[in-house]
């Protein structure tokens, strides 16, 4: 199931993918296909073959995004949200062996396993939806249910003096 919502940056991140690949990458590769093709024989030319190629992948990527962004809706912060779990938020929970875990709830187009962005459909985030501190979730997972904590909710990111967003 692709849900069709996006927070504010995870949206300004596809327009300007948009806009890069319309205004500088599509030009430049056009240009160096262009002159490719100048050189003559295009059946043998590696340069012109590859050039055509990233030019079909960049025309299908503006596609996507094009339509994408039309159908995308923004969904933003509001104070009313502030103490439990929705879109957009920032979330630290805790198991039984103490181990701990930072995650961001987005749409499907942001996710980022690096920064622990998990998309909105995902087990987790269903069980930490509306959600307050303290409250107990259960996510069932391959492995069977798992049983977690929540310590904090936030809408900015949390400080992690390492740099690591975990």
């Amino acid at each position: 199931m692709k849900t069709n919502l996006i927070t504010r940056e995870g949206w300004h991140r596809l327009d300007d993918e948009l806009k890069y690949l319309w205004k500088e990458e599509r030009p430049r590769v056009t240009q160096a296909v262009s002159e490719a093709a100048a050189l003559g024989d295009r059946s043998e030319n590696a340069e012109y073959i590859y050039g055509k190629k990233r030019l079909r992948e960049i025309d299908r990527r503006l596609r996507f995004l094009m339509k994408r962004l039309e159908v995308l809706e923004i969904v933003d912060y509001s104070p009313q949200q502030d103490g439990k779990v929705f879109f957009g938020a920032y979330v630290e929970v805790e198991n039984d062996d103490g181990e701990m875990a930072h995650y961001r709830i987005v749409g499907t187009d942001e996710i980022d396993v690096k920064k622990k962005h998990i998309t909105i459909n995902s087990p987790m985030a269903r069980a930490l939806i509306g959600k307050q501190i303290d409250d107990e979730v259960q996510v069932r997972t391959p492995e069977g249910v798992k049983v977690w904590y929540i310590n904090q909710i936030q809408y900015t990111p949390f400080d992690t003096p390492s740099g690591d967003s975990t």
